[in-house]
């Protein structure tokens, strides 16, 4: 009688991808952060809040709260080695609808992002002939977007913002396909020192023109009695906030894809500082052009300083038509939106591709096809439309200060706070970084970063639910504001309530552990060990449940 032994089973490969190197990561996460806010939102942020005195709030807001933000996301990407929801639960069970939150808030953001960019393209072909004309603000709200006079959702489809944006979405979907490293970082590596160069000329274009120094008066002489008050320095920790993508996947995600012997610290000041140092070229440039424009005009900058769309999209294009070299300032300009905006809504995609892969086990064209294909439908129905504009102000203001702060707070107070894990936070960053976090790092992100998220959330949602937003009707706000706000948190539960897929990577590196070893789960590893000597995050009393 002959005996048998069973081989064991074979071990599912592993899927994750990774970026070749860290300098595709930084320039990978560098894109994500220098976005459209960059550009259109700091210069008038520092000039409304104390011009060069400004400098010193948001100096002590990058290296208090954004940088040690972007360590925190490191941390949890780089070390559970998964999208959000998947680093979330790995961390604990129960903390996953965090990431699926965080998941929600970039679909809510990619799909009006999209439409930014369409205009931007077709803003740049426009300054060659200055098609605005005489009067930008009525080209922009009537012949381009055609304007809807009321917020009500139509289905009139406005082919002049249909067209850029499907090419928006065509291209997007071609980079993310080809992946991490040939789509994601490639992109960004191909963008980011185009975009430089870009801003960098139009910056020296800027600064020739007539009126340039009354713009850089305006935007840097100080006012040193600005630091007294304390709105000038919730502007600065908010703009630092907004302005580095922390708070909702995109950097947990792409720390996930570094190698796992990765210096996360020194690669994060790198991110943190070039963010900065983009924001004060922006300034220079913004301000520069808008010195101009108030001399040509007879005004004061005050009177032509504005941001976002209006800053954009009316204030440039006047500019523009004024210029001795209007053309090529308009080009310059609405290129660097082009390729910023490019650079950011992939890392945004990225999130939420990364997420889906990781529950259901698609391939990664299964999941760009679905997820950008869905998104790209839903974003030409609704803001290619009449009615695009009133939406897209919406919901990027509640997908910002309640979902993106909101993600934020709670995922810090959770970790650092009902899991107790602030200490293990650092003790990752410090086994696999250079530049070592101390005492006073556990401090910053256990007490200060609760204290000023939720003051900035707070503060917020007091003041819409008393004043309301942007003139809109309470029914309108309540669907597309708060509507979209509450229910990306409601969503998300229901998201991570599905079970994971036997597909999926979790379960995957699971019986791959099993099999090998090579994998301890964390819920295996004694309390303050591991086998490559990173720290787990998670306390034996807080370990996540058996699969």
């Amino acid at each position: 009688m002959s005996s048998t032994v069973s081989a064991p089973a074979a071990a599912p490969t592993r899927t994750r991808e990774e970026f070749a190197g860290r300098w595709a990561f930084i320039l990978a996460a560098i894109g994500s952060a220098v976005g459209l806010g960059n550009i259109w939102r700091f210069p008038y942020v520092a000039y409304e809040n104390g011009g060069g005195a400004f400098v010193i709030p948001y100096l002590i807001a990058l290296l208090t709260a954004g940088i040690p933000l972007l360590f925190f996301d490191y941390a949890i990407g780089h070390r559970f080695r998964g999208s959000a929801p998947l680093a979330f639960r790995r961390l604990s069970r129960w903390t996953e609808s965090v990431g699926w939150w965080q998941v929600l808030i970039c679909v809510v953001i990619a799909v009006y992002y999209a439409a930014i960019i369409g205009w931007a393209i077709m803003y740049t072909w426009f300054s060659v002939d200055q098609r605005w004309g005489a009067d930008p603000e009525t080209f922009m709200m009537g012949e381009f977007l055609q304007v809807s006079e009321t917020p009500n959702p139509t289905f009139d489809v406005v082919s002049g913002v249909f067209w850029p944006m499907l090419a928006v979405w065509v291209i997007t979907l071609l980079i993310m396909g080809f992946g991490v490293r040939r789509g994601v970082a490639k992109a960004s590596m191909i963008g980011i020192p185009l975009l430089v160069v870009m801003f960098l000329v139009l910056v020296g274009i800027a600064l020739t023109l007539p009126g340039a120094a009354q713009g850089l008066d305006a935007l840097f002489t100080p006012n040193w009695a600005a630091l007294a008050d304390p709105g000038v320095w919730i502007a600065a920790y908010g703009q630092i906030f907004f302005s580095l993508s922390v708070g909702f996947g995109i950097m947990i995600t792409y720390a996930s894809y570094l190698k796992k012997r990765t210096n996360l610290t020194s690669s994060g000041l790198v991110v943190g500082f070039s963010n900065s140092g983009f924001e004060i070229l922006a300034g220079i440039g913004v301000f520069s052009a808008l010195g101009f424009m108030a001399q040509a005009s007879g005004v004061s900058v005050a009177d032509v300083a504005g941001s976002g769309i209006g800053l954009a999209f009316i204030a440039f294009p006047t500019l523009i038509s004024q210029a001795p070299v209007g053309a090529l300032i308009g080009v310059l300009f609405f290129g660097s939106l082009v390729v910023a905006g490019f650079t950011s809504l992939i890392s945004i995609l990225e999130v939420v591709i990364s997420a889906v892969k990781d529950k259901l086990g698609w391939g990664r064209w299964t999941a760009t096809i679905i997820v950008v294909g869905l998104a790209g439908v839903v974003s030409m129905a609704l803001f290619s439309t009449t009615s695009g504009l009133h939406m897209l102000d919406t919901m990027d203001a509640f997908a910002n200060n309640f979902g993106i702060v909101g993600a934020a707070l709670v995922s810090v107070l959770l970790v650092t706070g009902v899991l107790g894990s602030a200490r293990r936070v650092t003790a990752h960053l410090n086994a696999v970084s250079s530049f070592k976090l101390g005492r006073g790092y556990v401090l910053l992100i256990g007490v200060l970063m609760p204290i000023v998220l939720a003051y900035i959330w707070l503060s917020w949602i007091m003041k819409v639910i008393s004043e309301g937003y942007g003139g809109y009707p309470g029914d309108f706000l309540g669907v597309y504001g708060w509507g979209v706000a509450i229910g990306s948190v409601v969503l998300a539960v229901v998201l991570s309530l599905i079970p994971w897929s036997r597909k999926s990577n979790l379960y995957a590196e699971e019986m791959e552990t099993e099999i090998h070893g090579d994998l301890i789960p964390h819920n295996a590893v004694p309390e303050g060990t591991t086998p490559t000597g990173a720290i787990p995050l998670v306390p034996a009393d807080h370990t996540r449940k058996e699969l």
